[in-house]
């Protein structure tokens, strides 16, 4: 039986191959950071601009010594859920901590932020209500949205004309949620908060964004994108991770009104089934939350590498999505001209992943470049450079396939 089965997925995986979708996973030799080794090209230096590491966090030698005494005080792990024995003091701090940074009424702790949006929906949300969601939000929030019984509508990217027609659908709701990403992580497009809330208020519904991508990048204070808007103190529920700018380590958070937060610790089932963050990546955490709160440096300086690789990308004929996030995606449309550019770049000296089908749409092949504080004008240029001499040399014609540079 298992061998009819096993040819049938090799026959999926070969038509995946064949449509230039295929992933492969490089292996890295070195701690995170702007600079990487990788398996089979030891004794290079990659130059790294895919990483969601935007702070230069991940190895920062504070953190790791912050997690190197809580592995020392409180162990490896804690080998249980929250509400049997899993909560350690780290655990309790860390939710205070984000309370007060995020602004929020308290705040819940997951093992990661998909987790926080597939136990959300279902937990707040039954037949009698509606959840209005934006077409390109993160799978986390479709699938945490699939979970529910409410019924479930859709309005294109940033369209607040097709949303409030989605709103007034909704009348007679008990509850209606809108949920959205802060930055969408594929195209680095930033929500328009303050539309959203002025129509949440006016159709008397709740609003829930994922700022994975936004909290430690946008905002004054590095609070995301509610602080990037003003409008902080009209978001209901706002999801998020731990392994992204704030030191990269892992898990995932919801903050929100008090009353959500107390319900989510009853019936969420992620967080009532897993087990709770490790004590070394509570307190990392802790430690990349103090850092941002204490200087905004970091963030800062993120935000100059931004401006300055996106006016160096401006300059060349690639094709860049318009923003101002340090996601900058560089477009080449077909999945199958995307993947000998990928590899050219990579043979050239520069860290980056071509995404396809089904991370985007067919048709939507891209290479996501990242920016992080921590990378060097020289790194910076580097990378413009590279991207743009290697997808010109495989634009002209050749007899064989494309080698790289």
């Amino acid at each position: 039986m298992i061998g009819d089965i096993r040819a049938q997925l090799d026959s999926e995986l070969g038509a995946v191959r064949e449509a230039g979708t295929f992933k492969t996973e490089r292996v890295l030799t070195s701690p995170q950071g702007p600079h990487v080794g990788l398996a089979g090209r030891e004794g290079e230096r990659f130059v790294n601009m895919c990483a969601n590491d935007y702070l230069g966090l991940a190895n920062h030698p504070e953190i790791v010594a912050a997690a190197t005494e809580a592995l020392a005080r409180w162990g490896f792990g804690v080998a249980s859920v929250r509400f049997i024995c899993g909560t350690q003091q780290l655990h309790r701090d860390l939710e205070d901590a984000l309370t007060e940074f995020l602004g929020s009424e308290d705040t819940i702790l997951y093992p990661s932020c998909f987790d926080a949006n597939g136990g959300l929906f279902e937990t707040l949300l039954t037949d009698e209500d509606m959840v209005i969601s934006d077409a390109l939000n993160h799978a986390s929030i479709i699938d945490g949205i699939r979970l529910s019984k409410a019924r479930r509508l859709r309005f294109a990217n940033g369209d607040m004309n097709e949303l409030e027609d989605r709103l007034r659908e909704g009348q007679g709701a008990r509850r209606i949620l809108i949920a959205t990403d802060g930055v969408f992580s594929m195209d680095g497009f930033i929500a328009d908060l303050p539309a959203i809330c002025d129509l949440a208020d006016r159709y008397g519904a709740l609003v829930m964004v994922d700022d994975s991508h936004g909290v430690g990048v946008l905002g004054a204070g590095g609070r995301g994108t509610p602080e990037h808007h003003g409008v902080g103190d009209r978001i209901d529920i706002l999801t998020g991770t731990l392994g992204k700018a704030l030191g990269g380590g892992g898990g995932g958070y919801t903050a929100a009104r008090r009353e959500i937060v107390a319900l989510l610790r009853q019936r969420s089932r992620p967080y009532l089934f897993s087990n709770s963050i490790t004590p070394a990546v509570a307190a990392g955490s802790l430690r990349a939350i103090e850092l941002l709160s204490a200087s905004t440096e970091l963030r800062d300086r993120l935000e100059r590498n931004t401006s300055l690789f996106r006016e160096l990308m401006g300059a060349t004929d690639l094709t860049v999505l318009p923003g101002s996030h340090p996601i900058v995606p560089v477009m080449f449309g077909d999945e199958r001209i995307l993947a000998p550019i990928a590899e050219g770049v990579f043979a050239a000296g520069l860290h980056v992943i071509g995404f396809s089908y089904p991370v985007v749409p067919l048709g939507k092949a891209r290479i996501r470049t990242q920016v992080s504080a921590a990378h060097s004008e020289q790194d910076l240029r580097f990378a413009s450079e590279r991207l743009a001499n290697v997808a010109a040399s495989a634009a002209r014609p050749a007899d064989g396939p494309y080698q790289g540079t």
